[in-house]
């Protein structure tokens, strides 16, 4: 996953809360001038992740960037 065309990129991550995990092995590539959206019920971890990508939030384990 080590790619210049990829904008946002994420391995394996986990978040836990407590030992309730909130984001559970997400791995995902997008590549500049793709489009692409997070959609889930509330409290799925849709900002849990954000928050990582754009480190924010650290995670638990894995890795991830977003713009590089």
């Amino acid at each position: 996953m080590q790619n210049s065309s990829y904008i946002i990129e994420a391995q394996n991550l986990y978040k836990y809360f407590s030992e309730v995990p909130s984001v559970k092995d997400v791995s995902l590539e997008v590549k500049y001038g793709e489009i692409f959206g997070f959609l889930g019920p509330n409290g799925s971890g849709k900002t849990t992740l954000i928050r990582m990508l754009c480190g924010l939030l650290t995670p638990d384990s894995g890795g991830g960037t977003c713009l590089g």
